[in-house]
Order: C-alpha cells, then sequence, then structure tokens
C-alpha cells in the first residue's frame, strides 16, 4: 500500500496519507472501546417518536434525591434502536386514541445508578421523603428493591412514561406519581385487600374507596394495554415502567453519558 502512495502525483499523497490515518485511528478507538461504553446501538427517542414529551426528571431536581443525578448532561431521553422503534408503534397506537407519550426517564448510565445508592446510603438526607417515599426509611428502599445497584434503564431498552392528554392538554391522571415509592404505584391497585399480599387480575377495577377510582385504574390500563400490544413487558410494582420483550443487550450496563447524540 504505501507504495502504491509514492506512484501517486504530487500533490495527493497527503489526502491518502489523511484517510489512511483515520482509517487506523478508528480502528484503534473500535479495538479499546469496552462494549459498556459504545452509544452506537443507540438513538434520539425524539428522532424516532416525534411527538414524544419530554420531562426528564433525573436532570432536574424534583426527583426523590432532591439533585440533578449523575451522567445527565442534559435533558434527553435515549433508547436502544429497537425499543424507540416499538415506541413509535406505541406512540402511533395512543395518538390514534388522542393521547401522546410523556417520557420521565429512559436510558441511565450506570454512574446515575451508583449517585442512588450513595444516597440511599446517607441517612441524613432526606429533603424529598414526603414527596417521594413518606413511608419508608431510606435503608428499607434498598432493601424492598426501590433502589438496586443494576438497573433495566442500563440496558437501555426501559423506559418510564405516562400519557398526555391532547383534548385537556394535561397528563392523564394515573392516581399517584412517578417514583412513588408505595404499594399505590402497583398498576393494578385498587384499595386495601383483607390479605395484602393478593391483587386484584390486572384489567379489573375492584376498587372499594380506598385505592384508585375507576377511573384512574382505565388510565393505568390504557398505558399498559398499548404498551403490551408493541412488544413491552410491564413491572409489577411501577405503573410507568416497561421494558422490550426482546432486548438486545440483556447483560450489558452502559456506562456512556446520557446526552444527544450526534446524527
Amino acid at each position: 500500500m504505501f507504495i502504491s502512495i509514492k506512484r501517486q502525483r504530487r500533490g495527493t499523497i497527503y489526502p491518502l496519507a489523511i484517510v489512511l490515518c483515520c482509517i487506523l485511528s478508528s480502528c484503534a478507538r473500535e479495538a479499546t472501546m469496552r462494549p459498556e461504553e459504545d452509544s452506537s446501538h443507540f438513538v434520539n427517542v425524539t428522532d424516532v417518536v416525534p411527538d414524544v414529551i419530554l420531562e426528564i426528571r433525573y436532570f432536574g431536581t424534583y426527583n426523590f434525591v432532591g439533585s440533578r443525578i449523575d451522567g445527565y448532561l442534559q435533558p434527553v431521553a435515549l433508547l436502544t434502536k429497537e425499543a424507540a422503534d416499538s415506541l413509535k408503534a406505541v406512540s402511533d397506537d395512543v395518538m390514534a386514541q388522542g393521547y401522546r407519550l410523556k417520557i420521565y426517564d429512559a436510558y441511565r448510565p450506570q454512574c446515575a445508578v451508583d449517585h442512588f445508592v450513595r444516597w440511599s446510603q446517607n441517612p441524613a438526607d432526606t429533603c424529598m421523603k414526603r414527596y417521594f417515599y413518606p413511608m419508608f426509611d431510606k435503608p428499607m428502599l434498598f432493601e424492598q428493591d426501590y433502589i438496586m445497584a443494576k438497573s433495566g434503564h442500563t440496558r437501555g431498552s426501559t423506559v418510564d412514561l405516562t400519557l398526555f392528554d391532547m383534548q385537556t392538554e394535561k397528563e392523564l391522571d394515573m392516581g399517584g406519581t412517578f417514583d412513588w415509592f408505595g404499594v399505590e404505584s402497583h398498576p393494578d391497585y385498587c384499595g386495601l385487600h383483607p390479605d395484602t399480599t393478593l391483587y386484584p387480575e390486572i384489567g379489573k377495577y375492584t376498587g372499594d374507596g380506598t385505592g384508585l377510582t375507576e377511573q384512574q385504574y382505565r388510565n393505568r390500563m390504557i398505558l399498559r394495554d398499548a404498551m403490551l400490544r408493541h412488544g413491552f413487558k410491564p413491572l409489577e410494582s411501577e405503573w410507568w415502567h416497561f421494558t422490550l420483550k426482546n432486548e438486545p443487550f440483556p447483560d450489558t450496563y452502559f456506562e456512556f453519558p446520557n446526552k444527544l447524540l450526534p446524527n
């Protein structure tokens, strides 16, 4: 290859050399990049789902920690290409019903999860307790798996979201806030049962006046049903949390920061 470069007309050797250097440099970066650092399989959700509304809670201070979370450099939502494509189908589905998707969180870098763990180990910091976890002391949040050292969000195919009503121009009333730590966040919570380990069958309202109203329950089911129709699976303790069933990276916990990706 170098012999052929020398035989080029004068003035063309330098562009060829620059191209060659760029190729070699790119190969070197790929060889040294760990899988956890590679964002090439991710997309900006708004590029795929232009009608989505973003309220990225961990970029701001209105969240259970009360401060911006490590790794959230911009208020953007990232997902794997596969999850974003499926979310587009969900968006088209609910748009036809008069709603838009509103995202609270999507991809979450591992350093953000580490931030949650550090916060849970500091008992003095309870500034947001009354808003998100009034019934629990912080150590119990970790013990009961509300906070974990590894999160499905970090694999890139999990999203936290709700529905926005285009007619009223407000979020649908889901009977509870995002990131509320308690049984009220279970998608099927209709009220206290004499045996609190039992919950009614999903999709059937059996309220007794102490839990969700029938309309709040139906609103949760609109979101849940649309997500399930298009390839997502729910988390039984959080009405807002869904993961792509066939997620492309089930064993990879990514580390790159949450910021806008180049097109």
